[in-house]
């Protein structure tokens, strides 16, 4: 199935968690990031139990260090 992560269409197996399209794209282990399904932020205890479902919208933002 379809879904877009940070606005680039990827594909993922269907019935696929939020953490299997993070892994997919090697980004399980990233560290500071914060992860948003739909714009609802998921946890990351919670990315085993996100479902994704077709044309689902990922969002990762990187935090940055500066001031």
């Amino acid at each position: 199935m379809k879904v877009f992560i940070n606005q680039e269409s990827h594909t993922v197996p269907s019935g696929a968690t939020l953490l299997d399209a993070l892994r997919i794209n090697k980004l399980e282990e990233q560290r500071g990031i914060a992860v948003a399904v739909n714009q609802r932020i998921i946890s990351r205890t919670g990315w085993d139990d996100c479902k994704l479902q077709e044309s689902d919208t990922v969002t990762i933002i990187q935090a940055t260090q500066g001031g």
